[in-house]
């Protein structure tokens, strides 16, 4: 079967959109950091509908700072690929171009370091996760003893982490004469925009502080919320693509249809003409996103580690756990502003967490569960503990992370954590701990638990009761015990 590239495109179905452009007349314009699926299915696809419209120096350079598996996979047909928007059992397919060159950071720093220093590059968006802000994310300050960010200090013409390349770009570039990028954080982090700014501000202020001052008067940093559910592609996902398409496609992107964007319209050398959500205030959008969706995610995620559900549909098929995460998210709504309107967009998540096609793995949810949990889950239970109103499902959802932290699920079945920080951790609680133990040695998890709940002893009864409850009942008799007892 022929393989995906600009030379093969005439040869896909007419049902299967293509890029409406020639590709040979864009200049890149955007550098992203992050090179994975969620990019290839978000930002790349609005920008893939500019270039469509028209626009011609949007084009995007994608790098990777760890992998060269995408790149690998992407390189040989033109960095193009399909994407596969699945509803049901409805699928539209569409291969999208807005990519043109990847690359790899460790394989050529100097290539990225260029690109970034390229007077075209106007925006540089980053999806990187949590844990690549080399951040303390519960006091949102630099981890400045994070390995990688001691290496960049001492070797910026070599960087390892996304702050380490930014700040040498930005020094080449100022040095240059060149007008600073914009930057564009599209990671699930509350305010990432003024997040990664005062991060790289603190990055550079370690080795050079006129650098830094630069950098916090002159580098414009919006803020962002973006929604849209993203799988794991599978061998089962390219396989079906491919008989769709006639073509192979190394790497093909599964996604939802559904997609928003909302972002702070602060971009003083130009954006492309996204068709996102412009707005001056980002945080309540976020909020919404963060707290419902992802908060929802996480602890989704949990109940399937512990349970051995391998997909968010099925936990949601479970009467019991699809009743928590309704009450959960009424709990949770408290903390919004009273501008949102909370009550559709829940209607909408639960139609997205019941999509079947998407095959949305807990297990791909729960990495790094560590690195989201403040934000997702810890954040909002402050603000309610704060504001003196009940908190059983919130606390009862962080227990469950606490739960799927064990060793086994309750089938007995082992459970692996892709967890980097957390299993780095060197005082987890040891196998057989009990509740009481295992919830005063997490409180000492400052990553997560910062360093003033440790010392909030009705936080501490309340964890320990919750898991000693999921423990010894089970998951799904704890819950139906919880539900009972609140109404």
């Amino acid at each position: 079967m022929p393989r995906l590239s600009d030379a093969t495109l005439p040869l896909l179905p007419s049902t299967v959109a293509r890029p409406d452009y020639d590709r040979t007349t864009l200049t890149p314009g955007i550098v992203h950091l992050g090179l994975g699926a969620f990019h290839r299915a978000h930002q790349a696809l609005y920008t893939e509908d500019c270039l469509n419209a028209g626009a011609r120096d949007w084009a995007i350079t994608a790098a990777s700072l760890r992998s060269s598996a995408t790149r690998n996979a992407l390189e040989p047909q033109d960095n193009l690929y399909t994407i596969a928007l699945r509803d049901g059992s409805e699928t539209t397919l569409r291969v999208v171009g807005a990519i043109t060159k990847t690359l790899v950071a460790p394989d050529n720093p100097a290539a990225l370091l260029q690109a970034l220093t390229a007077p075209s590059t106007r925006i540089v968006t980053l999806t990187i996760t949590e844990k690549g802000y080399c951040a303390n994310i519960a006091t949102r300050n630099l981890n400045t003893q994070d390995p990688d960010i001691l290496h960049d200090t001492q070797n910026p013409d070599s960087p390892r982490t996304a702050l380490g390349y930014l700040a040498t770009a930005i020094a080449r570039r100022r040095a240059a004469g060149v007008t600073p990028f914009t930057l564009l954080s599209c990671d699930n982090l509350p305010a990432n925009g003024v997040l990664l700014h005062t991060l790289l501000t603190q990055f550079a202020a370690l080795t050079d502080p006129a650098l830094a001052r630069h950098i916090e008067t002159a580098v414009a940093s919006p803020a962002c919320m973006v929604d849209r559910i993203v799988p794991a592609t599978t061998d089962a996902d390219r396989a079906t693509v491919a008989t769709a398409t006639g073509l192979t496609d190394a790497w093909p992107v599964m996604a939802e249809p559904f997609g928003q964007w909302v972002i702070e319209d602060h971009f003083p050398t130009g954006r492309p003409d996204w068709q996102a959500e412009y707005t001056t205030d980002v945080a309540p959008f976020e909020a919404m996103k963060l707290r419902l969706l992802n908060g929802a995610h996480s602890t989704i995620a949990a109940f399937g580690r512990i349970t051995g559900r391998e997909t968010v549909a099925q936990v949601m098929a479970d009467p019991t756990a699809r009743a928590f995460i309704i009450r959960f998210w009424a709990e949770i709504a408290a903390t919004l502003a009273p501008s949102i309107d909370w009550q559709p967009y829940i209607a909408r998540l639960t139609a997205r967490f019941d999509n079947t096609a998407l095959n949305h793995k807990t297990a791909q949810i729960a990495t790094d569960a560590s690195q989201k949990v403040s934000q997702r889950i810890l954040a909002p239970l402050h603000d309610l503990r704060n504001a003196q109103k009940p908190t059983p499902c919130t606390t009862f959802a962080l227990v469950a992370w606490l739960r799927s932290c064990d060793a086994a699920d309750e089938q007995g079945q082992p459970l692996t954590l892709n967890d980097p920080v957390l299993t780095a951790w060197h005082a987890r609680p040891p196998a057989g701990a009990s509740a009481a133990e295992t919830v005063r040695a997490f409180l000492g998890f400052t990553p997560v638990f910062g360093t003033t709940l440790p010392h909030d002893e009705t936080f501490a009864a309340d964890l320990t009761a919750a898991l000693t409850a999921i423990r010894t009942q089970g998951l799904t008799q704890a819950i139906r015990v919880l539900l009972a007892t609140q109404g």
